[in-house]
């Protein structure tokens, strides 16, 4: 096969001149027969329906991030690092770090829209010496991220509905419901259980839901912003505390400690590039999905900001909030300003709900990330977890894999009370491990295949690829540390046991398997489509 570099376009319905014209002529349409054309020019057959606009692209988008949720179940990592300027600033400072990330994962995949995302981007990105073996990397990182990511949030609203219904005390801080390890664990297998229903039952409805969850985030957010500062029964600090107070209670330096803080941050954003997976799901994907990854920053850094200020105004006894057993102070910040049981739990139950929104989202996302890796052989036992279920037209059996992971995962639980630092840690570690293989070798190779899409953002993307570059490298071993020391062996970090755990199954798998057999992605003659157009 040849280099990438010498790409050239091929005799199919999906190949474009310059000029946004089809090789025969004809003007370029936006309609999936187009769409449909080019995956096949990729080098795949079409076996999902492309049911979702820009619109339902974007607000998947969000939905996977569930910006108030996320940063809700992740509140102690800030307060333990730093505190208000950990929460505020911390959250400005990776939320641009993360648009670099989305700018230069847009750029790649208005030229590589597919449902393999970042894997199929390294592979043909990569020189030919190099593609099989980053490609395999990548694409086990992007799958087990997907997977942890998914863990997380279903374990984090198992724990959150749990602390939402303890704002009820039957004594002063004692709650009504003090579950143990394994009710705990029964209520996160009853959220994934529900998650993997949805998505696999209700396939053609999950756009009306995505765009459901955007109008219940609205008015959930509103309805806690305008209570909390409202009412404030527990005082509100002024703006020089909420801009400026600076107070480590990690056990760390206190520049590390800062820094180990910005799990909230990293956690919630880390979907950005989840929904590149559902590229062969949409219309016009070389054009929607890239603006849908960088809108949805955007938008969501302006959400995050709308939420945590508002929050931070009206903070409790710091101290306080950090030893709560249940690691999830936002239901008792929200007892403390709203000044009741039942308004705080009112308040919070729109967060609840996003919560398994998100799970959804993420759970239909797993799936897609699943399959596309099965589909070229990159997981054992690949023939069964490629299939496309025909009555449901969903990858179910994918689907089934990634649930019975999450709740293998899930008994982490039992032997660490801080499992879920593990789950959210080492779905960062290796989401953004599989975000850089692509920007990496498409930076390394001077940004060629750039061109050929219809999104290149010049210098502006090379700045993003260095950004987005010098954040994964911080970011692996960050996220290994616990949030807290002295260290038990209750609050240890599980987070690299599991990231070497993966990479020594892909490992054994690769030099059992994949060195001899595994190809890669179907390349059609090594071809890369020019599917630029005119503006956007």
């Amino acid at each position: 096969m040849d280099s990438m570099l010498d790409a050239h376009q091929q005799d199919s319905p999906a190949s474009f001149n310059k000029k946004g014209l089809k090789n025969d002529g004809e003007p370029y349409q936006s309609d999936p027969v187009a769409a449909n054309g080019h995956l096949e020019a990729l080098g795949y057959e079409p076996e999902l329906v492309r049911n979702r606009s820009t619109l339902q692209v974007a607000f998947m988008s969000f939905v996977l991030a569930s910006i108030p949720y996320g940063l809700s179940t992740t509140f102690i990592y800030p307060l333990q690092g730093g505190g208000a300027v950990n929460i505020i600033w911390g959250w400005l400072m990776v939320s641009l770090i993360i648009l670099c990330v989305a700018a230069s994962l847009g750029e790649i995949t208005s030229v590589y829209p597919t449902a393999g995302g970042v894997y199929y981007q390294s592979f043909m990105l990569s020189p030919v010496r190099y593609r099989r073996i980053v490609a395999w990397t990548c694409g086990w990182s992007y799958v087990v991220g997907n997977i942890t990511i998914t863990l997380a949030v279903n374990f984090g609203s198992a724990q959150f509905i749990i602390s939402c219904v303890n704002v009820f005390e039957k004594s002063p801080g004692v709650g009504i419901f003090e579950a143990t390890a394994y009710q705990t664990f029964l209520i996160f297998l009853a959220i994934t259980f529900l998650c993997n229903a949805v998505s696999a039952l209700g396939n053609k409805w999950l756009p009306h839901l995505d765009t459901f969850a955007i109008f219940w985030t609205l008015a959930g957010v509103l309805a806690i912003i305008i209570c909390v500062l409202v009412l404030a029964k527990g005082g509100r600090h002024d703006a020089k505390y909420v801009f400026t107070s600076f107070e480590p209670r990690s056990g760390w330096p206190v520049g590390w400690s800062f820094c180990v803080g910005l799990l909230q941050a990293a956690y919630t954003t880390s979907s950005t590039g989840m929904v590149i997976s559902m590229c062969e799901e949409v219309r016009e994907p070389s054009r929607q999905v890239p603006k849908a990854i960088i809108g949805t920053v955007i938008l969501n850094t302006i959400a995050g900001l709308v939420f945590l200020i508002p929050i931070v105004f009206v903070l409790p006894d710091i101290p306080a909030l950090v030893a709560l057993p249940s690691g999830q102070p936002v239901p008792s910040i929200m007892k403390s300003a709203i000044g009741n049981s039942t308004g705080s739990f009112l308040l919070l139950l729109p967060l609840a709900v996003l919560a398994l929104l998100c799970g959804i989202g993420c759970t239909t996302a797993v799936s897609r990330s699943v399959w596309a890796f099965a589909r070229d052989g990159g997981i054992p036992y690949s023939k069964k977890w490629k299939k496309v279920n025909p009555a449901l037209d969903v990858p179910f059996n994918a689907m089934m894999l990634g649930m019975v992971v999450e709740i293998a995962l899930g008994l982490i639980y039992f032997g660490s009370s801080t499992a879920f630092n593990a789950f959210s840690g080492v779905g960062v570690i290796t989401l953004t491990v599989s975000y850089a293989c692509p920007i990496a070798v498409s930076f390394l190779g001077g940004r060629q295949q750039i061109k050929k899409g219809n999104f290149d953002l010049g210098t502006l993307g090379v700045v993003c690829n260095i950004v987005a570059l010098a954040w994964s490298i911080l970011a692996v071993p960050l996220f290994c540390m616990p949030s807290a020391i002295p260290v038990t062996a209750e609050t240890v970090n599980y987070a690299p046991v599991v990231f070497v755990g993966f990479v020594l199954i892909a490992t054994v798998w690769y030099w059992v398997w994949g060195r001899n057999k595994y190809v890669g992605p179907p390349t059609v003659d090594d071809a890369v489509m020019d599917i630029r157009h005119d503006g956007l």
